[in-house]
């Protein structure tokens, strides 16, 4: 596996299609009126089988061909995930053109700038709320509503006008090279401003192509899908490990915010496999140990394994699975990756922080700084209006930088941390607060996220943000770290968070880790104030810039007195 200075996968990469027209032909033939999707909209569900997908590609390909919309052209859409929105998508990759999905939780600003900046022909929006984040629609060739707005104009179609066109007599883009790009996404920003990559058909079929040497999925199998697509994880990962194979792709309605629908959703798809962050690893688990029904819903005789990305999972919540035996598979990628780079075997124990072996077609080799370097089919073409950053990331050999730092070790690539997050103390030692954060959260069902700062500073210290929905709940004792009490409040978790990073604090032998202080922060963060990247990982820069008040206070003693706010001296 590893081969001068070089890991990679003793298996090969197999053969693969050339494009996604190819492979939506292909499986059309094979699958016909097999159900590729469904969904429930408006309290009806309703279905789409590959012989319907493929007839309204048809009519949408000839409705943007006769209103000048062509091979190479970009597409730029707001939407959540919906049904419109995957016969969009597969339109437009199987005609050579190039779809760019935005989060539709953007405000108006943003969202405006971020369309803009990727120079579409076309433009797509959900509903009359998405239309009204377009400040120049006329500056578009087109405008595709999905749900009815209110303007009219020249420019304005209606998606149920496209699929009721006339249809081609084939698809437009079968020859399209696999060098070809067909879809374009931003980057999560963690560290700062999105960049807009550029992904291949060959990059997004290479990975489905490893996928099926590893993975024995099949038609048989069901995906309950709630993770966003203008995301690397649910848009490529997810979604095409469904489509490639022929399996059930169901969309949960509650877009993973609701916990109560997750559930129903999961009683109605039974799904066979999920893939998930360990966020909502994490109220899955809330809700089995509070219910012996929920658990018998959610661990049922069909579930073949569950997949989680972003961020370690917690021990104290992957135990769960396994004690039910329920597989657990992690990994690792970059949306510039499109976006896995290795996988974990279910088969070798779990260690938080170890993400796998490469991939087949992926090869990893460590910088001398300690920075994890890609090269392989999965690596994007470069960034979109952007080859200077390109260049610095790209060398011209392939090599791929991904900012993120690792080491191998007998199971896999570990993980340590951002490059750029790793900062230095007043006393020029080196800190990476990941590794502090992971072990503040790796044992405690109460946390949902740590941040530890402290750039030049004399030691870290530490936010933590409560999981409120584990008050009503009595753990098992397995759940629970050493003399841990269940905290009913903030005010005992406060407490108990205390005692814990005390003894953390003890631990470590690394003494400048040690945190001088940490607060409890009663706030969820979101998605939409961009405080979470798309898969619920903490962006660190948009942290640091809300919480700073509450940071200084920690560095300068001040008592913070709110019911918001628990602090916690640990000198």
């Amino acid at each position: 596996m590893k081969q001068t200075g070089v890991w990679q996968s003793d298996l090969s990469l197999p053969e693969y299609e050339q494009n996604i027209a190819v492979l939506v032909r292909d499986n059309t033939a094979r699958f016909g009126d097999r159900i590729i999707y469904q969904e429930i909209r408006n309290g009806s569900e309703r279905k789409l089988s590959w012989n319907q997908l493929s007839s309204d590609i048809l009519s949408i390909q000839q409705f943007l061909l006769d209103h000048g919309f062509k091979p190479g052209d970009r597409m730029a859409v707001l939407s959540r995930n919906r049904m419109e929105m995957l016969e969009m998508e597969l339109a437009v990759m199987s005609m050579g053109a190039v779809f760019v999905p935005i989060f539709a939780g953007f405000p108006c600003q943003i969202a405006d700038s971020l369309v803009a900046f990727c120079e579409p022909a076309f433009v797509v929006v959900a509903d009359q709320g998405q239309y009204d984040k377009i400040s120049s629609p006329h500056a578009y060739r087109g405008i595709i509503h999905f749900d009815p707005v209110e303007q009219s104009h020249a420019n304005l179609y209606s998606f149920r006008d496209m699929v009721g066109y006339s249809r081609a007599e084939d698809f437009a883009g079968y020859d399209v090279p696999r060098d070809s790009v067909c879809l374009m996404m931003y980057t999560s920003g963690t560290m700062g401003k999105p960049k807009c990559v550029q992904l291949t058909h060959g990059n997004i079929l290479s990975q489905q192509a490893a996928l099926r040497l590893l993975w024995n999925l099949s038609e048989e199998d069901r995906f309950l899908s709630y993770l966003p697509w203008h995301h690397s994880f649910g848009g490529i990962f997810e979604k095409y490990a469904a489509i490639t194979n022929g399996a059930l792709l169901s969309l949960e309605h509650g877009f993973g915010k609701n916990t109560d629908l997750l559930i129903e959703n999961w009683k109605r798809v039974r799904p066979t496999v999920f893939f998930s962050v360990p966020k909502i690893y994490q109220e899955i688990v809330t809700r089995v140990l509070q219910s012996d029904e929920v658990e018998n819903i959610i661990f049922h005789d069909g579930l073949r394994f569950i997949f989680t990305a972003a961020a370690p999972l917690p021990k104290n919540i992957s135990d769960v699975f396994q004690s039910r035996n329920v597989p657990i598979m992690e990994g690792w990628g970059l949306t510039e990756t499109s976006p896995c780079c290795t996988i974990t075997d279910p088969k070798v124990p779990r260690e938080p922080g170890v993400v796998g072996f490469p991939i087949p077609g992926v090869q990893i080799k460590i910088a001398d700084d300690g920075e994890i370097m890609i090269r392989g089919a999965n690596v994007m073409k470069g960034y979109f209006r952007n080859p200077e950053v390109t260049r610095q990331v790209l060398s011209d050999d392939g090599w791929f930088a991904t900012g993120d730092v690792g080491e191998f070790t007998d199971i896999g690539l570990r993980l340590i941390s951002r490059k750029d997050r790793i900062f230095k103390l007043t006393n020029a030692e080196k800190v990476i607060p990941t590794e502090i954060e992971n072990l503040i959260t790796k044992d405690c069902a109460f946390l949902t996220h740590a941040y530890v700062t402290g750039s030049g500073r004399d030691h870290p210290v530490a936010l933590l943000f409560p999981n409120k929905a584990m008050f009503s709940n009595i753990p098992d004792k397995s759940l629970l770290k050493g003399s841990c009490e269940c905290p009913r409040s903030l005010a005992d978790l406060s407490s108990c968070l205390n005692r814990c990073l005390r003894i953390l604090n003890d631990s470590m032998t690394v003494k400048f880790y040690r945190l001088n202080a940490a607060m409890l922060v009663d706030y969820e963060l979101s998605i939409e104030n961009e405080e979470l990247t798309p898969s619920m990982k903490l962006a660190p820069n948009v942290v640091g810039k809300v919480f700073k008040a509450d940071i200084e206070a920690l560095y300068d003693g001040k008592q913070v007195y709110s019911d918001k706010v628990y602090v916690i001296h640990l000198e």
